[in-house]
């Protein structure tokens, strides 16, 4: 029979849709086929196919390496782990300009669905039905492979909260609650749809040209294998790999309030694209993120908020239409990981907006649920860092799972598998066209520049209140 759960499906989803705080769960997955997703297994089940990998430098700077400021190589598992290891045959590859000591890489947000297209008996080797989600599988998750130091910059994701399950390895995670926004400096540059960033790079800050982060609060937590860590709607994270190697596997659960957050995120795109797009081209000026393809046209974006703005309030009716019928089923209330990202093609309207959302909404959340929560050796929660810990600790969570040393591991990080071919330079030297909103500028320079103005025009709160405007005058 299969393994004792310490939760049921129901309870499980009831915690994930109404915490407000990371948690981790344990002993959850144990009889799950992906745990034995390690590199070596997943190189034979690619058999040779490549993938692609982002480089960036183990140095540790004030700024944030930005996936503008990394390289990028095409290359199988195989070569990867030879890179890894240090093997001779790695001098000839695609990892042959790049030295171990001196580079990490990540083959980060690759949509499962796409990369084991062939082999679609694989996606059931996930089973976030567990979780009471039933149906969804490896098909609406994405899988992250990276080296020791891979890194994601520090960001918040505009939709919906996220499950990543830990395979190999150990991945800290520093994470910061929503209410801190305003201390993490948060940028539209280099511009992602559904991701903010954050100016400061957490894991060595520039105090002196970000004060303000001094008042943050970090929730540090490293995952290991066979956790399911929940990340809640609007935490910001930066996540690094400690590991020689490290997997990790992710599904975003969609929810109501993404509806208003599609439309923040179309204004966002029409500013920034029309911003961006009037100013003068120079070299280097790489303002749009390597995951986006390209800058959409005003007519796209124009119709794709207009398209927002109607899913926004077709969900309402639904979600009111609802409210008179019995309770949808697993497969209605199932979202496709698709819908984290891309989704400006017109006429592409979000699945599944009849979430239980409106049973365990986030806004309804009380203190008094919190005391509800059952904490304990299978759900603990990642508390705050005090202030004597070191600002690189973490709480080291219990593994339900195998020795993490005697394990390989994975990482987190981005998305697309149609990604621009963006190469730069990976000296530590900060381009010039970030000096103006990513490090300090110099101190005779006065000159405010396109980025300044439109940190300012398309702040999360800014954006938030026109948002609030346009869906009212709509109303009307």
């Amino acid at each position: 029979g299969e393994d004792v759960k310490p939760f049921t499906p129901g309870k499980a989803k009831e915690i994930v849709m109404s915490l407000q705080q990371p948690a981790v769960f344990c002993n959850m997955v144990g009889d799950w086929p992906a745990l034995h997703w390690n590199a070596k297994y997943l190189s034979a089940v690619l058999d040779g196919k490549t993938i692609q990998f982002r480089l960036g430098l183990k140095t540790v700077d004030l700024v944030p390496q930005f996936e503008t400021r990394c390289s990028y190589v095409k290359a199988t598992l195989e070569e990867f782990l030879a890179w890894s290891c240090g093997q001779p045959s790695c001098l000839s590859g695609p990892f042959s300009c790049y030295e171990y000591s001196k580079y990490w890489a990540y083959a980060d947000y690759k949509y499962i669905a796409r990369i084991f297209e062939d082999k679609p008996e694989i996606f059931q080797d996930i089973r976030w039905s567990d979780f009471g989600f039933p149906g969804r599988s490896g098909k609406e998750s994405t899988l992250w492979i990276g080296s020791e130091g891979a890194n994601t910059p520090c960001h918040l994701d505009s939709y919906g909260c996220n499950l990543v399950l830990q395979v190999q390895g150990r991945k800290r995670w520093h994470l910061f609650p929503p209410g801190d926004t305003s201390f993490l400096y948060p940028t539209r540059i280099p511009y992602e749809e559904s991701s903010i960033f954050s100016k400061v790079n957490v894991a060595n800050p520039d105090l002196k040209c970000f004060p303000k982060f001094r008042n943050a609060t970090a929730h540090v937590v490293t995952l290991s294998p066979g956790q399911v860590l929940l990340v809640p709607r609007h935490w910001w994270h930066y996540v690094e790999s400690i590991d020689p190697i490290t997997i990790s596997i992710n599904s975003w659960i969609e929810l109501d309030a993404d509806h208003k957050a599609r439309v923040e995120e179309a204004i966002t795109r029409m500013l920034v694209c029309a911003v961006k797009s009037a100013e003068n081209p120079s070299d280097g000026d790489l303002w749009l993120n390597p995951t986006e393809v390209e800058a959409t046209s005003h007519e796209i974006n124009l119709q794709y908020l207009n398209k927002a703005v109607s899913a926004y309030f077709n969900c309402q009716k639904a979600s009111v239409s609802e409210q008179a019928r019995p309770s949808s089923t697993g497969a209605e209330q199932r979202t496709s990981a698709s819908c984290k990202r891309k989704k400006r093609k017109v006429g592409c309207e979000p699945e599944g907006c009849r979430l239980l959302t409106h049973e365990f909404g986030f806004s309804t959340f009380k203190a008094e649920k919190l005391q509800k929560i059952p904490f304990g050796p299978h759900l603990i929660e990642v508390l705050p860092q005090s202030q004597e810990t070191s600002s690189m600790g973490a709480i080291a969570v219990g593994s339900d799972s195998r020795d993490p040393h005697e394990i390989e591991g994975g990482h987190f990080g981005k998305l697309h598998c149609t990604r621009k071919q963006s190469v730069m330079s990976n000296d530590c030297e900060t381009p010039a066209h970030q000096m103006d909103s990513d490090s300090s500028p110099n101190a005779s320079q006065t000159a405010l520049s396109t980025n300044d103005l439109l940190d300012c025009l398309v702040n999360p709160h800014v954006i938030s209140l026109v948002a609030q405007l346009l869906l009212e005058r709509t109303r009307v």
